[in-house]
């Protein structure tokens, strides 16, 4: 009689283990009596349990959820901010009766209520205004043409001659990035420019909802007040 004999099992490799494992999560419940025996090395060199690992990495990803839900409130907190200060600015600006205010009103608010240390509105007009800063649409257009095209607002670092006619001979050098609006509905009527020292502050990605606000508005309030103000179309 020929004696059969079975060839012995082939060991299972980790790949197989770790596959079975994944595709069977249930398994350590079915058989908790293993859990005593699993060990699982620590960075230390230390060897911990299992599910002393697996509340380690559920702690780990906890702490990693807090963090990203408390920078969220912070940028949820400044947003509020932001909306407050807009609001009581759009505000003064449908109150405002005359040029003066209107102007005043833009250029105290984001100086004092927003901290912008560079603020710049230019009006559009061939003839001279009783208030704030103008020129004609030719030489805007000569100067920052590139900036008012698009209708969109421009965030980054200027070039030099750029930051000169927004911000002043005095001033460019000191401005490191800016944001720059054009004002215009039913016509151009003018510029609205930011600055900031720091030439990160104002990048392409800058969120500018509420600045974008801002000129909405005040392109909108502009031509009531200002009578020589012509559109430039």
């Amino acid at each position: 009689m020929t004696d059969k004999r079975q060839d012995p099992p082939q060991p299972l490799d980790s790949e197989a283990v770790a596959a079975y494992l994944r595709a069977h999560p249930e398994f350590f419940v079915d058989h908790d009596e293993l859990l005593p025996e699993l060990r699982i090395p620590h960075q230390r060199g230390e060897a911990v349990s299992l599910v002393e690992r697996q509340v380690k990495l559920l702690r780990e990803r906890n702490i990693e959820m807090r963090h990203r839900l408390s920078q969220l409130m912070d940028v949820a907190r400044d947003n509020d901010r932001l909306f407050d200060k807009t609001r009581r600015l759009v505000l003064d600006l449908l109150d405002a009766v005359s040029l003066e205010e209107v102007v005043g009103a833009v250029e105290d608010s984001l100086r004092h209520e927003f901290q912008v240390p560079f603020v710049s509105l230019i009006l559009f007009n061939e003839t001279p205004l009783p208030v704030g800063r103008w020129v004609s649409s030719a030489e805007a257009h000569q100067a920052i043409g590139g900036l008012l095209a698009g209708g969109k607002t421009i965030c980054g670092v200027l070039r030099s001659h750029e930051l000169a006619f927004l911000f002043g001979e005095d001033e460019r050098e000191n401005v490191g990035s800016a944001a720059v609006v054009a004002l215009a509905y039913q016509g151009l009527h003018g510029v609205l420019a930011i600055g900031s020292a720091d030439p990160q502050h104002y990048k392409s990605s800058l969120g500018t909802l509420f600045l974008g606000y801002i000129a909405e508005v005040l392109a909108r309030v502009l031509p009531r007040f200002a009578t020589p103000l012509r559109s430039v179309r």
